[in-house]
């Protein structure tokens, strides 16, 4: 049995899989906020009530909304700021009696999605999420790509591509620069732009359906959008060249996207022989806790339980 834990700002939600990746059990509580160890005790008590009300152990993956960082092994990057400068991971193993494995929340999402979703069969994968930010993350041959300094797939923090005159130097980012993807490729980015040319405040999805419907303000809206998701992508796609890209976050229920974007790709990277595939995510908001479960791969759960 693989357990999956997903610690979002608002809500954990907990996951069990068989060894088949059927659900033998799902639930959701609410985050403890800007208590750390009222966080471990809460993840602590869902696993083992999990545990108690299966009749067995499983192994413990957790999603997180930052990493753990193979310098110091403490969390960082995480949004989340009462969980930075702790050993997330060995707290957790102590309080359950066992290994336990974190990662990235867009990490175990791309992980999900490569394993038993919308990428299954496919051999190199690039997860993306965007909505409130814009991140990523790697996978191959169904194992993620960490890096040495635990960021690879944060694409959302380079800066746009073949940026115009009108794009420099560009919004200024949280992380201390300007122009990143991230600022100008987020639904609050879209959002901003869109009230900027009428005033009117309206999320991006209802921007991309008013751009479907005959509004030419939010058509250019996301004409532009479009035009600097592809250049974005681009880039990854002369890097990684993947066999897959997979959508998620709040901008990938836009059906527009999975029509525009492949072709532009094509557009802007390397010569390409053929279309970037382009797929919206199978699993939704359970690919992040699916794929902390999928964090032990079938052949290494006996790893992660009691000796």
């Amino acid at each position: 049995m693989r357990i999956g834990v997903d610690l979002g700002g608002t809500k954990i939600e907990i996951l069990a899989l068989d060894e088949s990746g059927a659900i033998l059990l799902r639930e959701r509580v609410s985050t403890p906020q800007e208590e750390y160890q009222a966080v471990i005790r809460a993840i602590g008590d869902l696993v083992l009530t999990a545990e108690k009300k299966l009749g067995g152990r499983g192994s413990v993956g957790v999603a997180i909304p930052g990493t753990i960082s193979p310098q110091t092994g403490l969390v960082k990057n995480a949004n989340s700021t009462h969980l930075i400068g702790h050993p997330l991971d060995r707290d957790l193993a102590a309080a359950l009696g066992r290994l336990v494995r974190v990662a990235n929340d867009a990490n175990c999402f791309v992980l999900s999605e490569a394993s038993d979703g919308a990428a299954a069969g496919d051999d190199v994968v690039f997860g993306i999420i965007a909505g409130t930010g814009v991140g990523g993350g790697v996978c191959v041959g169904g194992r993620l790509l960490v890096g040495a300094h635990a960021i690879a797939g944060e694409w959302g923090h380079n800066s746009l591509p073949a940026p115009r005159d009108d794009e420099r130097p560009g919004p200024s980012c949280y992380c201390g620069r300007a122009g990143c993807i991230e600022t100008w490729c987020s639904g609050p980015a879209v959002m901003a732009q869109y009230e900027r040319a009428t005033g009117r405040r309206m999320v991006a999805t209802d921007i991309a359906h008013a751009a479907s419907s005959g509004d030419v303000a939010a058509a250019r809206v996301m004409d532009d959008w479009f035009d600097r998701m592809a250049r974005a992508i681009a880039s990854v796609v002369n890097i990684l060249d993947p066999d897959a890209i997979v959508m998620g976050g709040g901008l990938s229920k836009i059906e527009a996207l999975y029509a525009e974007l492949p072709a532009r790709i094509e557009q802007y990277a390397f010569h390409p022989e053929g279309r970037t595939k382009i797929v919206r995510n199978r699993h939704g908001d359970s690919s992040g806790v699916r794929g902390a479960a999928w964090l032990w791969a079938p052949g290494e759960v006996n790893a992660g339980l009691p000796r």
